[in-house]
């Protein structure tokens, strides 16, 4: 049986995908629904102390298209405490306009395929330990797709040797790297969480850069032989500044 590769695993991932309903919110008086966008923005404040004391982040952004309005992921030590945000999340009153249309449960992951022979803790290690449990960048842009790695009767990514798996994770690196600077990136694994294997997030100021890394990579083996996508999901950072402006009307 092909070797099973070790994960090194960090915070618990929560991604919640909204839809605004416009024409229920459209009834609802200026002063009202100013309330209703100053409750949540209470709610994302508060939760920025978990950031603060780094125990977990969140990020919220306005979605592009049909598919969702708004996308907020969050970042926890353990999955009851994704639970106790989504919870308190939908108390809110705002969430009486919002329709749920996709979410994604996960936990970050680094492989650990080309990693060598240490007796060192690699949660210690300075270079990894920010990327499993990482303070989110306050990028312009953000790119959520789920994705699998391919099992059928001609390409099975998981009936191949590890050798043979390293190698093609290795030239696969190596693209990415290329886009340091421009795109932070967070795998999140999810097998036995959710409907898909992993969860990738990417953040950049330009989204053209989102677009690049990924046709791209429509061209290394791994992707090509052994890569099935979900849903692509892109959009723009909400801030304080623009929070009450994303609900006017």
């Amino acid at each position: 049986m092909p070797q099973a590769p070790e994960t090194l695993d960090g915070w618990y991932s929560l991604h919640l995908l909204y839809a605004i309903d416009w024409s229920s919110l459209r009834l609802v008086p200026t002063e009202e629904r100013e309330i209703l966008v100053d409750e949540l923005q209470t709610f994302l404040t508060k939760h920025e102390e978990a950031r603060t004391n780094h125990v977990g982040d969140h990020a919220f952004y306005n979605i592009t298209g049909q598919k969702a309005d708004i996308l907020l992921w969050a970042l926890r030590p353990e999955m009851k405490d994704l639970n106790a945000f989504e919870n308190e999340f939908n108390k809110l009153k705002i969430t009486d306009f919002l329709i749920p249309t996709y979410s994604y449960v996960s936990i970050i992951e680094l492989g650990n395929y080309l990693a060598g022979k240490s007796d060192e803790d690699p949660y210690e290690n300075p270079h990894i330990k920010p990327r499993l449990f990482p303070e989110l960048p306050q990028s312009e842009y953000i790119c959520f797709y789920p994705m699998d790695k391919r099992r059928n009767e001609t390409y099975n990514w998981y009936m191949l040797p590890l050798e043979k798996r390293q190698e093609l994770m290795y030239a696969h690196g190596k693209i990415g790297r290329k886009y340091a600077g421009k795109i932070k990136q967070f795998i999140t694994g999810s097998v036995g969480f959710d409907d898909f294997e992993w969860g990738v997030t990417l953040f950049a100021d330009d989204p053209l850069q989102f677009k690049k890394i990924v046709y791209e990579m429509r061209f290394d083996e791994t992707t090509a032989r052994y890569g099935d996508f979900g849903s692509f999901y892109v959009g723009h950072i909400v801030t304080k500044a623009n929070l009450q402006q994303l609900f006017s009307l």
